[in-house]
């Protein structure tokens, strides 16, 4: 059963008559998504210090990120965060509630990437500027106060799927490990025949046919659906990857890939808590101002973060 202040925004919502997002274009789309958090999300905690930086990334180019500090000690361990939005929409503002709230509530510092957008910026774009903001972090981090020794990725919708992806490509590298991945309602397969798919296609908030047009923008022509990076399902081996914390609404049409993707974790051999939030669509971590399993979910993310950086020991 959907939670009923959810129910209630979803009928509004529909009420509204508002153009869909795969009818009104990336820009429009983008603005939309944009404007809608002030309405539906209430403002983060306040931090001791917020920090807009630049980061290199290939071809040259530079990315903006945002640097959320809880303390003003250095040695802070630190979230790497991607946002959601189906690779087309959100950034650092769609998403500063809820980085504000991690920071304070895990006492730690999140680093938030405004990755590049599709369709200017097609597959595998986005998983390249996570994995070059990554190895970017892991230099800096003691330049900018923070602990390298405690790192840790995360992201919600396809940004979770950065986050989990950026682990695998770590692992094939032979490249230090974050300490956890942070896993919020991922993007997990290229397939659409897991029953969630139909059962929530329309109505509960992210429906397929927007699902459909984010992917279209991303892979374009060229994108192959079954490449790991974007369907980590996909991967044949997902043994030795850090530890995960997994948490799925309920009513999301995500939400069978994502129990899969978990069970895949845990068959081989990756420790994984996995929650699933009754009542809930995809994307109620950004519904602060309409349901208060919001503020739930972001205490147990902190929490989660909270043990995984005190299971690893601090930088010398």
């Amino acid at each position: 059963m959907l939670d009923p202040d959810l129910e209630a925004f979803l009928e509004l919502v529909a009420a509204g008559g508002g153009q869909p997002m795969h009818l009104a274009g990336p820009a429009r789309a983008r603005a939309s998504y944009d404007a809608a958090t002030l309405a539906i999300d209430a403002p983060g905690a306040e931090l001791a210090r917020v920090r807009e930086l630049r980061v290199p990334v290939r071809d040259g180019a530079e990315v903006g990120a945002r640097l959320y500090e809880s303390r003003p000690d250095t040695g802070q361990p630190v979230l790497l965060f991607f946002h959601g939005g189906g690779y087309c929409v959100g950034g650092l503002d769609s998403h500063d509630s809820l980085c504000r709230d991690l920071a304070d509530q895990a006492g730690c510092a999140v680093l938030a990437l405004d990755y590049r957008l599709a369709p200017e910026h097609r597959f595998p774009t986005a998983f390249h500027d996570a994995v070059d903001a990554w190895q970017w972090l892991r230099g800096h981090a003691a330049a900018l106060g923070l602990d390298p020794a405690r790192l840790a990725v995360g992201g919600d919708s396809a940004g979770g799927t950065l986050a989990t992806a950026l682990c695998l490509h770590a692992r094939e590298a032979g490249a230090p490990a974050p300490c956890l991945q942070l896993l919020l309602y991922p993007c997990t397969s290229a397939h659409a025949d897991f029953p969630s798919r139909a059962r929530y296609a329309e109505g509960f908030l992210l429906e397929a046919a927007t699902l459909d047009w984010m992917y279209g923008n991303y892979l374009g022509a060229q994108g192959d659906a079954r490449d790991w990076r974007f369907s980590p399902l996909s991967h044949p081996d997902l043994a030795g990857l850090p530890p995960a914390h997994v948490a799925l609404a309920e009513h999301d049409l995500l939400v069978d890939e994502g129990r899969a993707y978990a069970q895949r974790l845990a068959d081989a051999g990756v420790p994984v808590r996995l929650e699933v939030y009754e009542g809930m669509t995809h994307d109620f971590a950004r519904l602060g101002n309409i349901v208060t399993r919001t503020a739930t979910l972001r205490r147990d993310l902190a929490q989660a973060l909270r043990a995984a950086f005190a299971d690893r020991p601090v930088a010398a």
